[in-house]
């Protein structure tokens, strides 16, 4: 009968279960499997313990008591005994296998300390290492010399380390590790090589996250590795064969910093290998924790099937609820795995890193909907027993690594990576309980670091990431456009999702209250853990990094939630309402977006916090500042000011005005709709902002060693230090200093602070990144067009031999644009999403308004920290070249960031910017923006610009900052000199406007104006002397080297630029050269033939233009044209303006030019200059006026020259006793002028120009205090 029986109604989804209801008499002899959608409310509860433990049918008798956890453990101790001889029985088994005992004479596999040569430190028990020697080496205490066997390392770092396996007989030395010796043998997927003595191309490239198995067939004689789990295929075959005692132990080699964790099976392997064992025994309870664990999921499989149920609450005699069962059995089988893990010390640790936890992602869910009532219920009844504070922190840390090893999965997004594990970590930790643990235990902040930790994909990654790669104008199939981009989609859903559980995480954190005394308040957690980060990563920045930094992932997963905070809020409800102050309208809006007042409390920059301690700040080192410019009274102050007052009224654009910031209009949704594909702008994007126009202002110093100039001309005086008065253009409007309103605002983590923070996350951790991804642009765009004029090539059919070559390199071109393509997707995906950029555009602008409004004061303006200033800078630009576009680029600077043309033309001379690298970066600004038409114009419209920048650019000329002046005037007049243009028309990158000022500014200061022309004609004697210098080396080898040809590149645009500076000079200011002294007229001169010398005394014009082209440059691009043409622009300007009355009775030109000694050189170089070919320099007949007007000059100087001659002929005999009265410099003038107080005689021309460059005898190299004409009573100082 029914009635006579137990039963429980209720089973999981796609279980078998072995069923005998109340008609069993009469299907005794039938049982059979059913699924859950047949009726199990009859069910027995001998049948269900039969299930849930999976025992066979019937083998548990009619239960003579109630269930409860005492019947259960029988249960479990009766049926589970032959899982603890089954593990005793594998363990047993280990042949060929030795570990030598530690002090405490346990068998544990670990380091051998003996073995260590260099520094290695355990960072972290038990086997987490660093190296902190330039190369450190250790073994393990354990060898193996028979069977199969395996370790893995997880990398926490992917520099250099060579992981593998060595001898006793290898030795360790500072230079010399594991594979650099016989019986020694190392993968290194840093160099992506693999080492025995010698270093062999194997495998793949790794990146930290990566999981390296390191493996060794004893049985084969060979040793394998993996990647992840993914086999590098066989490293090394026919190793020597070992005999016991003497065999091959695991080891590694890590250079300084490098950082990785060691399992040699203490914890279970991620990515286990069919038939290679551990080094490391499990331990002997595993597989009956495993047992236990498993019973305990059919248990909640049953209980998740008996909550889906609608009619399951009947009770009858001798049937039970749901409950009386499920809390007994639960806390029985709970019971009976504590009792084993405190049996078997150092067991819990293996249980809960492999089974355990493979049980809660289970239970949890690895998509959504989680189930998180059924985890609830399994953690109600763990946190019951003692040690269950021990098994939640192994919880933590194993969720912690599992989210720096994750990868993406493409056939498993959006929930792929690290998502399901932080999804699991994320509600551990809303238990106050289960964050207390979290937050009172040492590796809190480790763990944080882990949990925050993303794996960045290598190359093959993002093949598996990306299987069809698409790019504008590719031959590729059409279908890959929609594959890549429905691929691109989910990825960003993916990042989206993981990215989203971070602030999850990150906003459990700022909530949590930590109890202590005294009361700590909100967010007080989270700031140390900032703190500490940034103290932890500070000297990330510098080329070799010190050891114990985050990674690179930590780093950009913080700046991402703070941005989101800052940007867009939470979006969790009013959980954070606790930062918005009271005062502020609008606190719905994220923080960068609010408008209105802002404040800043300056105590920021005048604390000497730890983690700022060795911060420079734009005056100098802290240390220093706080010795000559001590602030005291302004500690508490809070610097107030209304958004846009530092803009012109005319083109002010704030988040309260009518026209919106382009981070917050209507546009920026508009303009999004339109870039739907990204993709599809990859190519146009890259060649546009990235490529188009050479942006070498960054690296064209080292290129041409600029050092070398300052060598040649150390003595010029630099006129670039301008009066601290000088700075200090736009009046502060609506701005005000406070002070703050108490302690408790002070102690509440408040938005400026994670701004602040913000910022010194972005330079040391995102601007790396971004920089890489321009790299990747602009190579894309490079390895397109070299692909496609291959293509172009091969269509038109070269010879057999041509044709196999050229096949050869498109094969190579279209593997980089595949690499590159899928790089560029991948950062699009990982940093340029939409609201990230609009979070950016806003911190640009706060953080310039914020700059400009202290700026005013000078005792703060000292004290901030560089990274603002490079953050700043950094960011704009990245927006501004980002692919697909933030907004178009007519609007990126007029809405919203015209303050940032304010500040880069007022400071990049600030002479309280100490560091002159800063001031360059403002000025390479600059330099970058003109060369755009819609950039320069709002350097028109700003009155900053057009007040101050003229005569800053003059001044700054100096032995630094030449070369981006040059490229700046180059710009600003481009277009207007001979041969500059095909069509004859101005360029659409000059600017009138600036032309006008520029000409007032060499007019209206004359000694500013004589100053620049002189660093300007030394300046381009010196580049022309070291390309000449070049060429001949290259002619006397006959060989063009890359480097050579690079650095000859760069010089000679250099020139060229500088010459068509010049050229613009003699156009609008000719009195210059005209009028007055002759000293710039023969100065240019001298410098017109120099450069016609040199150019035309190359003997063979192939080579020339050979030294030049730098790859993928045609010849029409670079020829002698380029210097030529500002050369005949120069001579036909002064021609044109000689020609005017009051000019021509001052200097005459011909007259100057036949003066010269080298007549010969001056007619070859003429005569070059009208046969050369012109007509690749014009369209049309435009330039045959000005060559005969060319012409003409050469006749007039040929006739001056041959009268010179007839005269000298004439009274030569007269003039052999004046030699004595030459001067002794160019022997060509009178020697008319002396040295105060030396008395040493020159000409006055020698002696003028002598005296522009250095204040000393060029004779006895005393101070020259005034230089007196003789014969005359004036004097000129």
């Amino acid at each position: 009968m029914a009635e006579d029986g137990l039963r429980i109604g209720g089973l999981s989804s796609g279980l078998a279960l072995l069923l005998n209801g109340e008609d069993g008499k009469e299907n005794s002899s039938r049982s059979r499997f059913v699924s859950n959608c047949d009726d199990f409310g009859h069910q027995s509860v001998e049948r269900t313990l039969e299930y849930i433990f999976g025992l066979s049918n019937k083998s548990l008798g009619l239960l003579a008591c109630s269930v409860d956890r005492n019947l259960i453990r029988s249960i479990i101790k009766n049926e589970f005994a032959k899982y603890y001889s089954s593990s005793d029985a594998s363990i047993s088994d280990r042949d060929g296998i030795g570990v030598v005992d530690n002090d405490s004479g346990s068998h544990i596999v670990g380091l051998e300390e003996f073995s260590i040569c260099g520094d290695i430190k355990i960072i972290k028990p038990p086997l987490f290492v660093e190296s902190l020697a330039m190369f450190s080496s250790a073994r393990a205490n354990v060898c193996v010399w028979k069977g199969k066997w395996m370790y893995e390392v997880t990398l926490e770092t992917s520099g250099i380390q060579q992981l593998g396996w060595a001898t006793r007989s290898c030795p360790f030395t500072d230079h010399k590790g594991v594979g650099d010796a016989d019986d020694s043998y190392a993968f290194d997927g840093r160099r992506v090589k693999k080492w025995n003595k010698e270093a062999k191309l194997y495998g793949q490239s790794w990146v930290a996250g990566d999981v390296i198995g390191c493996c060794i067939d004893l049985d084969s004689d060979e040793i394998s590795f993996y990647r992840n789990g993914i086999s590098l295929g066989v490293a090394f075959s026919g190793i020597r064969k070992m005999w016991p005692g003497f065999g091959y132990y695991p080891a590694i080699s890590l250079s300084q910093g490098e950082r990785c964790e060691l399992n040699f099976g203490g914890r279970p392997f991620k990515y286990p290998i069919n038939c290679y064992l551990p080094l490391q025994a499990p331990p002997s309870i595993n597989a009956y924790a495993s047992q236990l664990l498993q019973c305990l999921s059919r248990l909640l499989g049953m209980e998740r099937a008996e909550r889906s149920s609608v009619e399951r609450s009947r009770r009858l005699k001798r049937f039970v609820s749901h409950g009386e069962i499920v809390y007994p059995v639960s806390h029985g089988i709970c019971e009976e795995l504590f009792s084993v893990l405190e049996a078997d010390v150092g067991s819990m640790e293996y249980v809960v890193w492999g089974r355990l936890l493979s049980f809660l992602m289970e239970v949890c869910g690895v998509q959504v909907p989680h189930d998180f009532s059924s985890l609830d219920r399994v953690f109600d009844v763990l946190l019951q027993f003692q040690g269950s504070h021990l098994m939640f922190e192994h919880i933590l840390n194993a969720l912690s690594c599992c989210c720096k090893t994750a990868s993406v999965v493409l056939t498993e997004c959006p929930y792929s990576g690290s998502y399901p594990f932080l999804a699991l970590a994320c509600h551990i930790l809303r238990r106050e309980e289960l964050m207390v643990l979290w937050w009172r235990s040492s590796d809190f902040e480790f763990i944080f670091e882990g949990f925050l930790s993303r794996k960045s994909p290598n190359k093959q990654d993002l093949q598996c990431m990306m299987p069809s790669v698409w790019w504008p104008g590719s031959c590729e199939d059409v279908s890959y456009e929609s594959s890549m981009m429905l691929t691109s989609s989910a990825l960003s859903n993916t990042v989206s999702k993981i990215e989203e559980k971070h602030r999850e995480l990150c906003l459990l954190v700022i909530q949590f209250i930590p109890p202590i005394s005294p009361p700590q308040f909100l967010g007080s957690v989270f700031r140390t853990f900032i703190q500490n980060i940034l103290l932890k990563n500070r000297g990330t920045d510098r080329n070799v990094p010190p050891p114990g930094v985050s990674s690179n992932s930590v780093i950009v997963s913080l700046y991402t939630v703070i941005l989101h905070f800052l940007s867009e809020e939470f979006a969790m409800g009013d959980t954070c309402s606790w930062l918005k102050s009271s005062d502020i309208d609008g606190c719905d809006v994220g923080f960068l977006h609010r408008g209105g007042q802002q404040s800043f409390p300056i105590s920021l920059f005048l604390k000497n916090d730890p983690h700022r301690a060795d911060i420079s700040r734009l005056g100098g080192s802290f240390s220093h500042l706080s010795k000559l410019h001590p602030v005291y009274e302004q500690d508490a102050e809070v610097i107030r000011w209304e958004e846009g007052c530092m803009d012109d009224e005319e083109t002010r654009v704030t988040h309260l005005t009518g026209q919106k910031p382009c981070c917050c209009s209507s546009y920026d949704a508009d303009f999004t709709r339109s870039f739907k594909y990204p993709i599809r702008c990859t190519a146009k994007g890259s060649r546009g902002h990235c490529s188009a126009v050479p942006e070498r202002s960054a690296h064209v110093a080292a290129e041409c060693s600029a050092g070398s100039l300052n060598d040649e001309i150390a003595d010029k005086p630099s006129t670039s230090d301008q009066s601290e008065s000088d700075f200090g253009y736009c009046p502060v409007r609506h701005t005000r200093t406070v002070p703050s309103d108490s302690n408790t605002s002070a102690a509440i983590l408040r938005e400026e602070e994670l701004l602040d923070a913000l910022l010194l996350l972005y330079h040391i951790g995102l601007a790396p990144n971004f920089k890489q991804a321009s790299y990747y642009m602009s190579h894309q765009s490079q390895s397109i067009s070299l692909l496609e004029e291959t293509d172009k090539q091969i269509r038109e059919r070269a010879c057999s031999d041509q044709l196999k070559r050229l096949k050869e390199a498109r094969s190579n071109y279209r593997e980089e644009v595949i690499n590159c393509v899928r790089h560029c997707a991948w950062y699009r995906i990982s940093l340029f999403s939409r609201w990230k950029q609009r979070g950016m555009y806003a911190a640009c602008m706060w953080i310039v308004q914020l700059l400009l409004v202290l700026s005013k004061v000078d005792s703060v303006f000292i004290y901030i920290p560089e990274f603002y200033l490079e953050a700043l800078v950094d960011c704009f630009h990245v927006l501004r070249k980002s692919d697909p576009p933030f907004v178009p680029s007519s609007i990126f600077i007029k809405q919203g960031l015209s303050s940032f043309v304010t500040f880069v033309v007022t400071h990049f001379n600030d002479p309280r910017i100490s560091s002159a690298d800063l001031r360059d970066l403002l000025l390479q600004s600059i330099s970058v923006l003109v060369q755009y038409k819609e950039y320069l114009a709002a350097f028109e419209t700003n009155e900053a610009a057009t007040l101050r920048m003229p005569k800053a650019l003059l001044s700054a000329f100096d032995n630094r900052s030449w070369i981006p002046v040059t490229n700046i005037l180059l710009r600003l007049c481009k277009g207007h000199g001979f041969g500059s243009s095909k069509h004859g028309e101005s360029s659409s990158s000059s600017s009138v406007i600036f032309q006008r000022l520029l000409r007032e500014a060499c007019i209206s200061d004359e000694g500013l104006f004589s100053a620049f022309l002189n660093r300007l004609f030394n300046t381009l004697s010196w580049t022309m002397t070291e390309f000449s210098v070049s060429i001949r080396e290259m002619q006397e080898k006959y060989q063009v080297s890359e480097f050579q040809q690079r650095k000859c590149s760069v010089i000679f645009d250099l020139s060229c630029n500088l010459a068509r500076v010049l050229e613009f000079c003699t156009h609008e200011i000719p009195q210059a050269f005209l009028s007055g002294a002759d000293t710039n007229l023969r100065r240019l001169t001298e410098l017109i033939v120099f450069i016609l010398n040199h150019i035309t005394s190359v003997a063979e014009a192939e080579f020339f233009d050979l030294s030049l082209r730098r790859h993928g440059q045609s010849l029409e691009k670079v020829n002698r044209g380029m210097i030529l043409s500002p050369l005949v622009g120069i001579i036909l300007n002064l021609l044109d303006s000689s020609a005017e009355a009051e000019c021509r009775a001052q200097n005459d030109v011909v007259g100057v030019f036949s003066s010269m000694d080298c007549l010969d050189t001056i007619h070859c170089g003429f005569q070059y200059l009208l046969e050369y070919n012109w007509p690749g320099s014009f369209r049309g007949e435009l330039y045959l006026a000005k060559i005969r007007q060319l012409e003409s000059f050469l006749n007039l100087l040929i006739c001056r020259i041959e009268q010179q001659a007839i005269e000298r002929t004439v009274c030569g005999e007269g003039t052999d006793g004046d030699e004595d009265s030459l001067c002794c410099i160019c022997y060509a003038s009178e020697a008319d002028a002396k040295f105060v107080p030396c008395s040493h005689r020159s000409c006055y021309g020698c002696i003028s120009r002598h005296l522009l460059n250095c204040v000393r005898c060029f004779f006895c190299n005393a101070t020259v205090v005034e230089v007196v004409k003789v014969g005359e009573n004036e004097m000129t100082p």
